[in-house]
């Protein structure tokens, strides 16, 4: 059930944006904004002192990020969600906003439904993301899947690689060694120092490694 009183912090560091998202949000008659902040530093001490349900934030202020402000609001005060605003559908802050613990993020345009639906939503222990924000959270998610992955080939030369993604495709020693010019005995040296590396029994263990950390994205970086 909705929640009958979701009390609400607002920082930003533009008195015209707070003034605009008060108004707003308290057209809802089961919202009420009990705090202001004009930074980020503002808005923890009031956070702390005042336990909002829900604090909205600017993700760019001067001084200390609504970034940090997020983290340690959501260490501190329990039980408070925290939406985080972006004036930019490509913000390149949105991805370290959700690992500081923000549930819901928004586009800053005033007038907008999205943040009344936020709120609304986050109030309830739900997440939101704002559609336009989609597509950046999805690009974000891929990047750390992609260094993650990279990661795990960061023992490998780049010619231990190459001979990895021809085990990969099965080839044999003899057929890596003409695939890159190399004397069968080198690959076969290559091959014992990549198992080696990588903590693996065999080359079918290889080839199954490769595959589950997307060799084929990863050998673009090399």
């Amino acid at each position: 059930m909705m929640s009958e009183n979701v009390t609400i912090l607002i920082a930003d560091d533009h008195a015209l944006v707070r003034r605009g998202l008060k108004t707003l949000l308290e057209r809802q008659s089961h919202f009420k904004v009990v705090a202001e902040a004009e930074t980020a530093t503002e808005a923890i001490e009031k956070a702390q002192e005042i336990h909002p349900d829900v604090a909205v934030l600017d993700i760019r202020m001067p001084g200390l990020s609504g970034i940090e402000a997020c983290r340690q609001i959501v260490n501190s005060v329990e039980g408070c969600k925290v939406i985080m605003l972006t004036a930019y559908a490509e913000d390149e802050l949105l991805f370290a906003a959700i690992q500081a613990g923000a549930v819901g993020y928004v586009l800053k345009f005033v007038g907008s439904n999205e943040l009344i639906h936020a709120v609304d939503r986050v109030s309830r222990g739900e997440g939101f993301l704002d559609s336009a924000l989609t597509v950046t959270v999805f690009k974000e998610v891929h990047k750390a899947g992609q260094a993650r992955h990279t990661a795990e080939f960061a023992p490998l030369t780049s010619q231990e690689m190459a001979v990895l993604v021809l085990v990969t495709k099965g080839l044999t020693n003899r057929q890596i060694a003409t695939e890159l010019y190399l004397g069968e005995g080198t690959i076969r040296n290559y091959v014992s120092s990549m198992l080696t590396k990588l903590a693996l029994a065999n080359r079918a263990e290889a080839a199954a490694f490769a595959v589950k950390h997307n060799i084929d994205e990863v050998i673009a970086t090399y």
